[in-house]
């Protein structure tokens, strides 16, 4: 597991977090009736990476369902943590059943670390080896429901970037969809459901648009070529925009598919240091 610990983990002004995600979701109610999308075409993720198992409970018990984590350790810590807090709270009297999170592993995964990811997480959005997707697909336990899996692409070609390049993820694509047709549980054990992208930091709004238009366009690419291929899986989702940049993100997508915008500090603030 990953040596990193986060650090405090318990996110201030949490009485806040109802407010900020009633932000966020007006601030995506205004960019889908801007760009003409339908409001069901975009899903929010909360990214709560290095914020405590209370602040995903507030979270929780604001309507939230979706959570994501970049680090292997710390996610499963927060799991196995809030699954325990939620067990409590229903045996209390007067006794309520809250949802189960849903869970999204969104950071780099290397191959020491998956059978942590697939035991315990219900999304991968960030594959870009085959045998990472591999390793999964053996090691996800018959008892869950199929791996969610996107495949992670480096649409502005930064070296220091996790990611596939645009170039290789058709390729990628077509080995993982062949992979889990042959694998003996196949689709009941991963299904490929679209593509990542995290574009670089620009100051000029049209560049980080043209990197998502890239990666919608990536995505009907790989969708037909999968089709042509006669290898069936849904290629339906789209992980793109943050905290700062998910209005276009919004703007460059499309009703085909749906969008994961993954926002963090938006809705818990600013993140605690995370020590070593």
């Amino acid at each position: 597991m990953d040596a990193v610990r986060y650090g405090g983990g318990v996110c201030k002004n949490m009485s806040n977090i109802q407010d900020r995600l009633e932000e966020v979701s007006q601030r995506i109610d205004r960019a889908c009736e801007s760009s003409g999308l339908p409001r069901a075409a975009v899903r929010l993720l909360a990214v709560s990476k290095t914020f405590g198992p209370e602040a995903v409970l507030d979270a929780l018990a604001a309507g939230q369902q979706d959570f994501g984590e970049n680090y292997v350790q710390e996610g499963v810590e927060k799991i196995l943590a809030v699954a325990q807090q939620l067990e409590h709270l229903a045996s209390q009297p007067p006794s309520s059943t809250s949802p189960r999170p849903c869970w999204h592993f969104i950071g780099p995964l290397q191959s020491n670390k998956t059978r942590d990811v697939a035991e315990q997480f219900d999304w991968v959005h960030s594959i870009d080896r085959l045998k990472i997707a591999q390793r999964l697909l053996d090691q996800r336990p018959a008892h869950l429901g199929p791996l969610q899996v996107c495949l992670q692409v480096n649409t502005s070609g930064e070296q220091s970037k996790s990611g596939v390049s645009p170039a290789a993820a058709l390729q990628l694509a077509v080995e993982l969809a062949e992979l889990i047709q042959a694998h003996p549980r196949s689709d009941q054990a991963m299904v490929l459901r679209g593509l990542m992208t995290i574009p670089e930091p620009s100051p000029q709004d049209r560049v980080i648009q043209e990197r998502f238009s890239a990666l919608v366009a990536l995505r009907d690419d790989i969708a037909q070529a999968l089709r042509e291929r006669g290898l069936v899986q849904p290629l339906d989702v789209l992980s793109m925009g943050m905290s700062a940049d998910l209005e276009l993100a919004i703007a460059a997508s499309t009703a085909r598919t749906t969008t994961w915008v993954r926002v963090g500090t938006a809705i818990f603030g600013a993140r605690p240091r995370r020590e070593a």
